[in-house]
């Protein structure tokens, strides 16, 4: 590490603050086909479906090289027959819309179905549609991470499972799974997608897709991208428990103590209760400060908060970033189209103690900017 360089703590989306314990166990070289890291992703794989609570009889755990946004895309592509195809994406946020933008780079029909960035989507407006269009895949954000919003995504499931038996449900929980609770197989969800470096708090460096086993290998020869077909990656894994193409070694051998931690701390409810406490502190501490939450409480998760930039004219977000990166705090610019905010995340390698020194630097910030406190 750098002489100048002092690590920071995350307070955004991704990449994560993580554990001293996930960084020491990538200082190993290890083969991608040896015995050691063969076992490696087999635990991976099972302990996956473990915290999604569900049988390997019924769905299969399939890592990815790549972010997250590469295993969404391989799920789209191996979802969408090769004729016929038609997806809706059902999109109150940035990450909606991207999905929307891969079927069209694709060349595979889509109909992007947008709904207000700071509300859940329209449940009516969703039957409306599932009872008058065919599709084969319909695709919807959990949390939505460019706001923070949670999506009634249990309920849309069961409204295509009833409408339209044969179409896909695709769920993107980047930054949902392992901390938000999701009930996959009873609400008839057919793939679930997150990442290495989200509430599992490992390293970038792959992606994961949880299928429905009986409906992935129906998708056989679908994909148009070798390295994005899952079922090819799928039969590879059951046939030999090897990766196609070179995995991420290091960062799978991460994952695997990420994950032990994960199961040594409480498992799903022991992360939720962490980030809820993180998002309380985060909570009372910018309402004291002045600042005003983008969603409305029923609306907003514990994933991450969206801001609204104080209407003050001494306000300069470049500035307050710049200056909170100097103190060792990281946050992130909005991703909304019809407000000025920025984010702050709660999940990651974060305690309560932690969100309390952050408040306690923005506070520092604001008066060095000459902003009131608290703001009017």
């Amino acid at each position: 590490m750098e002489a100048s360089f002092k690590e920071k703590k995350l307070f955004t989306p991704g990449p994560l603050c993580c554990s001293r314990g996930v960084k020491e166990a990538m200082l190993v070289d290890v083969g991608s086909r040896d015995s050691y890291f063969v076992a490696c992703v087999k635990e991976i794989r099972q302990r996956l479906l473990e915290i999604a609570r569900l049988s390997e009889t019924e769905y299969t755990a399939i890592p990815l090289q790549g972010s997250g946004t590469y295993c969404v895309e391989a799920v789209l592509q191996t979802t969408s027959p090769r004729q016929g195809a038609k997806v809706l994406v059902l999109a109150n946020g940035a990450y909606g819309r991207r999905m929307g933008q891969m079927c069209a780079w694709a060349g595979i029909e889509v109909r992007l179905e947008e709904f207000p960035e700071d509300q859940r989507l329209d449940f009516a407006k969703m039957e409306t549609l599932l009872r008058n269009e065919s599709f084969t895949t319909v695709a919807i954000v959990h949390c939505e991470t460019s706001t923070g919003i949670i999506n009634p995504v249990e309920d849309v499931a069961r409204l295509v499972a009833s409408l339209q038996p044969g179409a896909a449900i695709v769920v993107d929980a980047m930054s949902s799974f392992g901390a938000v609770p999701l009930d996959i197989s009873g609400s008839g969800i057919d793939y679930v997608v997150s990442s290495a470096n989200k509430c599992l708090e490992g390293v970038p460096g792959f992606s994961f897709a949880i299928c429905r086993t009986k409906h992935l290998l129906s998708c056989k020869g679908n994909c148009r991208v070798l390295s994005l077909d899952l079922v090819d990656q799928h039969l590879a894994l059951e046939r030999s428990g090897q990766f196609r193409f070179t995995p991420a070694t290091h960062a799978m051998l991460a994952f695997r103590q990420a994950l032990r931690e994960y199961a040594s701390s409480g498992g799903l409810e022991g992360r939720a209760k962490r980030y809820q406490e993180n998002r309380s502190v985060l909570r009372e501490g910018m309402k004291r400060l002045g600042f005003k939450e983008l969603l409305k409480e029923g609306d907003a998760g514990y994933i991450i908060t969206s801001f609204h930039f104080p209407e003050h004219g001494r306000f300069d977000f470049p500035k307050l970033y710049s200056e909170l990166s100097d103190k060792g705090q990281v946050i992130y610019p909005g991703k909304v189209s019809n407000a000025n905010c920025f984010r702050v995340g709660n999940i990651g390698h974060l305690f309560p103690d932690d969100m309390r020194t952050f408040l306690e630097h923005l506070e520092v910030v604001m008066r060095e900017m000459g902003l009131p406190v608290p703001l009017p």
